[in-house]
C-alpha cells in the first residue's frame, strides 16, 4: 500500500504540502498541487483515515441521535443525513433516545465519548439549557424540528401550527362544522404547535373549541384506536377527525373500520406526516406532508459548514402542504 512519502517523493514535493494538497488547503501553489494529485492517482493512495484525524483532531464522524428506528419518519431522517454526510466522506453514528430524557442524555455522553466531530439531533427530553451547553462548551450541534433560544441557526424546523392549520381548514371547507382532535402529547412543542393550528382554523370559521371533541395522546397507532373510542364515548357528535400524526390516523382507520363504519363517509380523517404507509392504508391518508428528509438534509450541510467549512446553502424553516387523497370528502349534512 502506497504510503504519503512515496506519493512526496514521485511529486517531488515536501510531506508538508502533501498533507495541505490532501486536507484541502488553498495555500498550494497550483502546478504543486497538481503533482501531488497526480501522484496520487498514478499510486492509488488513499489517506489513512487515523492518520488524518490525528493531523485535524478530527475523526469526521457525526453523531446522530433519533427517538426510535423502528418509525419510517426517522428512517428517512437518518437516511437523508447519512447520504449527505456519505458524500462529503464524512460518517454517522447512530444512537436512540427513545424519548426518555436519561436515555437521550446517555445517548448524548456516549457520542461525545466517541470523538464525534458534531451532532444532529432530533431530541424530545433534553431541555433547551442542556442542547445550548453541549454546544458551547462541548461540540457543535444541529437539531431537526426543534426551535430554541440562543440557537437559531442550528434549528432546521418545520411550521407545525400552519401544519395543523392546514389540516383542519381542509375539512371546513369540506363543509364540516364538528370536527374532533387526536393531539401527540402536549409537552412536545410540534404537538402543541399543531393543535394550535386546528383552534386557529377553527377560530377564524366561527365556531367554538370544544375540549369534549380533543384527545391528548402520545403519536402512536394504540392512541389512535384508544382516542377515537374515547372520542366516541363523550357522546359529542363528530363527522371528521384531524390527528397529529399518521400512526395515530392509522390506528383510528383501523379502529373505524373495525366499528362498522364506512370510511370517509361516516367519518372524515385528516393525519400529519405523509409518511410511506399513508397512500397504502383504505381510504388513502389526506395528510399534511413533513418533509423531514429534506430538514434532516439541511441539517448535515449545515454541520458540513460550521465544522468543515463547506459553504453549502441551508434552508432553516419548512412549510408544510396539504396532501389531499380520499379518506376526507365533502359533508352532505
Amino acid at each position: 500500500m502506497p504510503t504519503i512519502y512515496q506519493v512526496a517523493e514521485r511529486a517531488g514535493v515536501s510531506l508538508s504540502t502533501v498533507s495541505r494538497v490532501l486536507n484541502g488547503k488553498a495555500s498550494v501553489n497550483k502546478v504543486l498541487k497538481e503533482r501531488v494529485e497526480n501522484a496520487v492517482i498514478e499510486l492509488n493512495y488513499r489517506p489513512n483515515s487515523v492518520a488524518r484525524s490525528l493531523a485535524n483532531s478530527r475523526t469526521d464522524s457525526i453523531g446522530v441521535l433519533v427517538p426510535e428506528l423502528n418509525a419510517p419518519f426517522f428512517g428517512d431522517l437518518m437516511q437523508a443525513v447519512e447520504s449527505t454526510l456519505r458524500a462529503a466522506d464524512k460518517h454517522v453514528i447512530i444512537t436512540v433516545g427513545r424519548n426518555c430524557l436519561e436515555t437521550e442524555k446517555d445517548a448524548v455522553e456516549f457520542l461525545i465519548s466517541r470523538n464525534c466531530d458534531a451532532l444532529i439531533m432530533h431530541a424530545e427530553a433534553l431541555s433547551d439549557e442542556y442542547l445550548l451547553d453541549i454546544n458551547q462548551s462541548k461540540l457543535p450541534v444541529a437539531l431537526v424540528n426543534r426551535q430554541i433560544e440562543g440557537l437559531p441557526e442550528a434549528c432546521i424546523n418545520l411550521d407545525n401550527e400552519k401544519g395543523g392549520y392546514l389540516a383542519t381548514r381542509h375539512l371546513l371547507e369540506l363543509g364540516h362544522k364538528d370536527i374532533a382532535y387526536l393531539s401527540g402529547p402536549l409537552e412536545k412543542r410540534d404537538a402543541c404547535m399543531r393543535l394550535k393550528g386546528h383552534k386557529r382554523a377553527l377560530s377564524e370559521a366561527g365556531l367554538p373549541i370544544n375540549s369534549q371533541l380533543i384527545f391528548n395522546g402520545d403519536y402512536t397507532e394504540e392512541d389512535g384506536k384508544v382516542g377515537l373510542l374515547e372520542l366516541m364515548a363523550r357522546d359529542v357528535p363528530f363527522t371528521a377527525l384531524v390527528c397529529a400524526n399518521d400512526w395515530m390516523a392509522s390506528g383510528a382507520i383501523s379502529c373505524a373500520r373495525d366499528l362498522g363504519m364506512s370510511l370517509p363517509h361516516d367519518l372524515s380523517i385528516v393525519g400529519f406526516d405523509d409518511v410511506v404507509f399513508a397512500h397504502h392504508v383504505f381510504p388513502r391518508l389526506t395528510t399534511v406532508s413533513n418533509p423531514i428528509a429534506d430538514m434532516a438534509e439541511m441539517s448535515a450541510k449545515y454541520i458540513l459548514n460550521k465544522v468543515y467549512g463547506q459553504s453549502n446553502k441551508v434552508q432553516l424553516c419548512f412549510e408544510p402542504t396539504l396532501v389531499v387523497r380520499e379518506s376526507a370528502v365533502k359533508h352532505e349534512g
